[in-house]
């Protein structure tokens, strides 16, 4: 327990983020524990490989692959948990709760899935879960959305919420290339896994987004009930119509509040270049919350990295801290029920770009415009932009009208259908 010289820490996880914090920790003792109150020890840490302790300065004796050397010592007062995924760092989380620790965790998954018993568990026992670095990295997002906005009826969020997609997206844009080529750029840079596909599958930002917007919407929001889309169907041909079109295409995390509805979707988007989101380029994350009160406000920064992960992670322990030495608890973020429901995704309206492949000859504009015009669906612009005389086909790109999501789809496999349609290639949803 704190003795109110010293603070215990129980670490969990010494991957990448794992081990910048355990270097913040150790590097930098003398300013946390001015601005804590209290130094901050640590004084266990769960980790499989042992043999991280050298490059890191951490003593052998603190290592441990026993959970309960964490929940069960009484010198450790705040544990963090970066050990990542869903299992066993939920039950791991819940256990020290339960047992009256204060956590602080950077675990998106856990989070977007048990957030409402989690600070349920936290209330009732009276100490602290902090999550900061979960969405955003180290861009501050989670406190202000809980403290500085909090006299807002947020309408909308409109996020880039995963560096990996937006690296690819932006090489996409400026080389030229398509998916696969960017895709192994970046991973060869490191900024993409051996297995991206909760990046690219725009589950990673899924989750994110459920988190923001369960607490601007104050209405739990599951990953479940956020659609996602990932970026693998985009071409380079796709960006290069973009920008004759005047737009960029970025993956979008969108939650907006539309009458009784939450609208909560994850998919890539146009949008104009001349926005600021569009702009965002390389690993960096942006966040565009509009609220009633203070209009739009846009976060910047890196989302990802060790360090500034870890800047997110130890200033939610030092807040802990603070609360420890004024013998004060932060309170939970219980959940308050607003009446507000998910939209399904089939009833999301907006616009659209469609790309397809045709025969090239006269009428087959006419019979692509009837199906659309029979599922109301109202075309605003038809450009055609490459033939081939010896296939005798053209492509073709489309741009609707606001239209319902179901009626689009449902217009599109009619249309594949059609004789003179070889095939649709790609669409986009559009955001002016």
């Amino acid at each position: 327990m704190a003795d109110g010289e010293s603070i215990g820490i129980g670490l969990m996880g010494l991957g990448v983020i794992g081990s910048g914090v355990a270097k913040v920790l150790l590097g930098k003792p003398e300013t946390l524990a001015r601005e804590a109150g209290s130094r901050l020890v640590l004084k266990r840490v769960l980790e499989r490989d042992v043999s991280k302790h050298g490059a890191l300065g951490i003593e052998r004796s603190l290592f441990t692959t026993e959970f309960n050397d964490i929940v069960g010592n009484p010198e450790i007062d705040i544990v963090i948990e970066l050990i990542g995924g869903e299992h066993p760092a939920f039950e791991y989380i819940l256990e020290c709760l339960k047992r009256g620790k204060h956590v602080v965790t950077a675990n998106k998954e856990v989070m977007s899935k048990h957030w409402t018993e989690l600070q349920t568990v936290a209330d009732r026992h009276k100490v602290s879960l902090r999550y900061e670095a979960s969405v955003g990295g180290g861009i501050p997002l989670i406190a202000p959305f809980q403290e500085d906005l909090v006299a807002n009826e947020v309408r909308a969020i409109y996020a880039i919420l995963n560096g990996t997609t937006n690296y690819i997206l932006t090489r996409m844009a400026k080389e030229g290339i398509d998916f696969s080529v960017a895709l192994k750029k970046a991973q060869e840079l490191g900024y993409a896994e051996a297995d991206p596909s909760k990046d690219i599958e725009g589950v990673d930002a899924a989750y994110k987004l459920a988190i923001l917007s369960t607490i601007a919407f104050s209405t739990e929001i599951k990953p479940e009930q956020v659609y996602h889309e990932g970026i693998s169907r985009l071409q380079a041909r796709d960006f290069r119509y973009a920008h004759e079109l005047g737009y960029a295409i970025k993956l979008l995390a969108i939650a907006k509040r539309t009458g009784q509805h939450v609208e909560a979707r994850v998919h890539p988007v146009f949008i104009p270049e001349e926005s600021l989101l569009a702009k965002v380029d390389g690993v960096y994350n942006a966040i565009n919350v509009e609220g009633d009160l203070v209009g739009n406000v846009i976060f910047y920064g890196q989302g990802a990295g060790p360090s500034a992960t870890s800047s997110a992670v130890v200033s939610d322990v030092i807040k802990i801290a603070q609360h420890i030495n004024r013998g004060t608890v932060s309170p939970a973020r219980l959940p308050r029920e607003s009446g507000l429901k998910v939209k399904p995704m089939s009833e999301v309206e907006t616009r659209y770009y469609m790309r397809m492949n045709v025969a090239d000859r006269a009428g087959v504009l006419a019979q692509i415009s009837k199906v659309l015009g029979d599922h109301n669906i109202s075309i605003s612009a038809v450009i055609q932009k490459e033939s081939d005389p010896a296939t005798q086909t053209a492509e073709i790109v489309i741009m609707t009208h606001p239209a319902k999501e179901e009626a689009v789809r449902l217009a599109l496999k009619e249309t594949e259908r059609l004789a003179v349609v070889r095939e649709i290639n790609n669409f986009v949803r559009v955001e002016a």
